[in-house]
């Protein structure tokens, strides 16, 4: 018998660290090759690590949410054979951590750290426990992926007193049918009003903890300037819904995003100093002549970033295939890194949740976002009487070290004149 030593691989090109976000094996089980072992995240990309042999797991080397630099030792197997690993070597060393002061936000703390002892997962049709004791000592956190948390918080299932079936006790959607069927109480269930003093510890790992880093990089170093104007969309709507009905069999449902990212795309070609990177640190714009666009969009997982390349070769039919194709592989976890990468300029919604007014976030590095509010009905005056008419309001954020107040006016001015004569987009 020998053991095998496995590091973190390089996992994307430039990348020297990844965040550990999920274990799929604990200490003690038998994985076979080709088994995933964990899970880690760089950027917005989440990459399984699989095992390159089959043998069985004795030491693993970080905790959910350590950042572990490439190269780092991460798991230990014993094996059949003679291993990588010479008999009488020195025990590995803890990987390194990055230390906080290196990163430009600050890092969360890491989550506890988990017991490294086997122990064997309990049986799947094994009862639940009530209202009373929680199966969990004191401290310690439920596994489960996100959806199984958002079906337990909109069941109203305090997780910790779900037994998990899954590797290292991860609780799984069977789990939860096993929970409600064994006789487990909602905490929503009841006749009367009760205190509730529970307290849930959410460790900021995994993608809320790149969100939180970006967002303070990009509060802290941008000097943000926000510009709001009111479109009158009627007739976009108008010739939306026409388009749409007659090529509802052969092409892809139009949103009202095609037809901004176009009129973008022409309001660019008059302020290109909107789609450039700042690097701040080297002192440089750089400004792109091709418009990649962003489409920030919820997911499971949290905010995600597709990116919509060269949006100035795209017709309006093209950037509806890209913007859905795109949007379903960010939600459903297969969109590849550098599709999650490399935008120029970000277009930020919340659809009917869009309010009237937002102050969206630069995406850092870049120079703009253009944030889209809800449409409403509103009576408007034109000379004569009141009209009906649907408008919404365009809520965008620059950089005010890099575009001027004014280049910021007449970029939204040009995009608010192309929406209200959407004939306009159409011509070269």
């Amino acid at each position: 018998m020998g053991e095998h030593l496995i590091k973190l691989p390089d996992v994307g090109e430039g990348v020297a660290e990844a965040e550990l976000v999920e274990w799929m094996v604990e200490i003690g089980a038998n994985v076979r090759e080709d088994d995933v072992l964990a899970a880690v995240m760089t950027d917005k990309a989440t990459v399984e690590i699989p095992s390159p042999v089959e043998g069985k797991i004795v030491w693993q080397g970080g905790n959910i949410g350590d950042v572990l630099a490439v190269g780092s030792p991460l798991i230990r197997l014993e094996v059949d054979g003679e291993g990588n690993v010479k008999p009488g070597a020195a025990p590995v060393e803890a990987a390194p951590k990055v230390k906080a002061e290196e990163s430009l936000a600050p890092k969360a703390k890491p989550a506890p750290k988990q017991e490294q002892k086997a122990k064997p997962a309990p049986p799947k049709a094994a009862a639940p426990v009530q209202n009373g004791a929680a199966p969990r000592a004191e401290g310690e956190k439920p596994i489960a992926p996100p959806a199984v948390r958002k079906r337990a918080a909109e069941s109203g299932v305090d997780l910790r007193r779900v037994i998990g079936s899954g590797p290292a006790g991860r609780i799984t959607h069977e789990d939860l049918d096993a929970y409600f069927e064994n006789g487990g109480a909602s905490m929503r269930s009841g006749g009367g009003l009760v205190r509730n003093t529970t307290v849930t510890d959410i460790p900021v790992i995994g993608m809320r903890r790149k969100i939180a880093e970006k967002m303070a990089i990009a509060k802290s170093r941008i000097p943000h300037i926000t510009y709001v104007e009111e479109v009158d969309v009627t007739a976009l709507e108008d010739l939306r819904k026409q388009l749409n009905e007659s090529h509802s069999v052969s092409r892809a449902k139009l949103t009202i995003l095609p037809f901004l990212m176009r009129a973008m795309v022409k309001a660019i070609a008059d302020q290109p100093i909107v789609n450039a990177i700042y690097d701040d640190e080297a002192g440089i714009i750089h400004q792109h002549g091709g418009c990649h666009i962003g489409v920030a969009a919820q997911t499971p997982g949290g905010l995600m970033v597709p990116v919509v390349r060269h949006a100035e070769a795209r017709d309006i039919w093209d950037c509806a295939e890209e913007v859905s194709r795109l949007s379903e592989a960010a939600k459903s976890g297969s969109a590849a890194r550098d599709e999650l990468s490399g935008s120029t300029i970000t277009i930020t919604s919340l659809g009917a949740l869009g309010g009237i007014v937002t102050t969206p976030v630069i995406n850092h590095p870049e120079v703009a976002i253009v944030g889209i509010n809800k449409m409403q009905v509103l009576p408007k005056w034109d000379g004569q009487e009141f009209r009906p008419r649907k408008v919404m309001n365009l809520s965008s954020s620059f950089d005010h070290r890099v575009v001027d107040g004014w280049n910021a006016a007449v970029f939204i001015q040009r995009i608010k004149t192309l929406l209200e004569n959407p004939a306009m987009i159409f011509i070269d």
